[in-house]
């Protein structure tokens, strides 16, 4: 089975590639249901996988000039922070039963992927749902300590499931730091390179990290990177974000059926 985890890292890559994100979403699933990895370690060993690979779509938007530094650190500061804390107190904090009864027990394996599957349906309705953003037609002015809160949740989700949250990092840098949507683009990646290896940081002295294993699943995915760059010169970006969009919807539903009824 651990062939078809290398086999889903140039996955994860060439989706990346293909349509500029989303691939990420796909790290923890194949890192615990094929790769056999529990959750917890799951979930810091994605952040590690999505740190790199969006740090290396963020040299790449760096030379294309569609990265704005200053916003990306302001956004990144009170979000970073959070993925760090949660990394290294709420996850640990989490009991190993939250609670139980006679018919059912939750447990913090279950809640953390329960919760990821959440998120999955998330990202899949926005990346099916069709919308113009236009933020010069906001005519009310964002309430920046409201913005800030909603960073800091934004974090501490990350920190939990392990995923960019690059569909929740977007619409803040559109509508509140007025990007256009390229550049927004551009910018989360730099936002969830920082979120994401600063969040693994918090794992660091956690339990023993099998770096062989996290270079080879990272150099994959970034091989894969390449290839869905040069594959999406022959592809229609839309109609890949819709076909990827159902897929991810499938997946989350298989987990909550996994996790609720299989188990």
């Amino acid at each position: 089975m651990e062939y078809l985890g290398y086999i889903g890292a140039l996955f994860i890559g060439i989706i990346l590639g293909l349509t500029g994100g989303g691939g990420s979403i796909l790290t923890v699933p194949i890192l615990v249901y094929i790769m056999g990895y529990n959750p917890v370690i799951a979930s810091a060993y994605s952040l590690f996988i999505v740190g790199m690979t969006s740090a290396f779509g963020t040299i790449m938007n760096f030379k294309k000039g569609i990265v704005e530094v200053k916003t990306a650190i302001f956004y990144a500061i009170p979000s970073f922070v959070a993925v760090f804390f949660t990394r290294k107190f709420i996850v640990p904090a989490i009991p190993n039963i939250i609670f139980s009864t006679p018919r059912f027990t939750l447990s913090k394996d279950t809640f953390l992927m329960l919760l990821f599957a959440i998120v999955m349906l998330m990202a899949a309705l926005s990346m099916l749902r069709k919308t113009t953003i236009i933020p010069n037609e906001i005519e009310t002015k964002p309430n920046l300590v409201f913005t800030i809160i909603k960073i800091v949740l934004i974090g501490v989700l990350i920190g939990l499931i392990g995923a960019g949250g690059g569909f929740l990092i977007i619409p803040a840098l559109v509508f509140v730091a007025k990007l256009p949507m390229r550049k927004a683009i551009g910018t989360s990646l730099f936002i969830i390179a920082l979120n994401s290896l600063i969040g693994f940081s918090g794992d660091l002295g956690s339990f023993d990290i099998d770096w062989k294993f996290l270079f080879i699943f990272t150099s994959l995915a970034m091989i894969g990177i390449f290839t869905g760059l040069y594959l999406s010169k022959f592809s229609n970006e839309n109609q890949l974000k819709k076909g990827f969009g159902w897929f991810v919807l499938v997946m989350a539903i298989i987990i909550i059926v996994k996790e609720l009824f299989l188990k």
